[in-house]
């Protein structure tokens, strides 16, 4: 049904794929740039449903109650639980991430870097933490508007360096234009 309805979202309004996805690559942090737009969710989705990449998103569990949690369930959320951890404090947002990416044989979570819908000199670097602890890659997915084409662009594997593998992935996210691109990536 999803499928379906991705297939509709893409036609009415002439977008295309660019599927690139890396061939048995069952793992991995996604991340989605640029986010400058709330309308940014819906192409995304529709594009991972149309090249049947099982992308999840993660929300706090308190949220993931009755017909909500049914539908945020649906398009692939999936509950972070912040539960003590032995020294009594919460884990955090990473360790739960790294702890679902190190407990399944199949995760791919989609993060968006800038943690936010407008313009940020900064990305924030849990996604990055996640991968290099999880040893998974980060693929980068991008929505480019002025192009309607949502496709997947590259695959980085997290090797410590940080901040220069950071700017390797808004390199090429300077190239995608947003829905809003005077909020893209600076």
């Amino acid at each position: 049904m999803m499928k379906l309805i991705s297939r509709f979202v893409f036609w009415i309004s002439d977008w295309t794929l660019n599927d690139q996805w890396p061939k048995g690559l069952k793992k991995a942090v996604l991340i989605a740039i640029p986010h400058t737009s709330n309308w940014d969710i819906l192409y995304a989705r529709a594009a991972f449903f149309l090249m049947d990449i099982p992308v999840r998103f993660t929300i706090k569990k308190e949220v993931m109650v009755g017909p909500l949690g049914w539908l945020l369930s649906g398009l692939g959320a999936i509950a972070i639980d912040r539960k003590r951890i032995p020294g009594g404090r919460k884990q955090t947002y990473t360790e739960a991430m790294v702890r679902m990416l190190n407990e399944r044989d199949e995760l791919v979570i989609m993060v968006t870097p800038e943690g936010t819908r407008s313009a940020v000199k900064k990305w924030k670097s849990g996604f990055y933490h996640i991968a290099l602890e999880a040893n998974v890659p980060i693929v980068v997915g991008y929505l480019d508007y002025k192009k309607k084409e949502a496709g997947i662009g590259p695959c980085i594997y997290p090797d410590g360096n940080m901040d220069a593998q950071i700017e390797e992935m808004k390199v090429f996210g300077r190239t995608v234009t947003g829905r809003h691109p005077e909020k893209g990536i600076v």
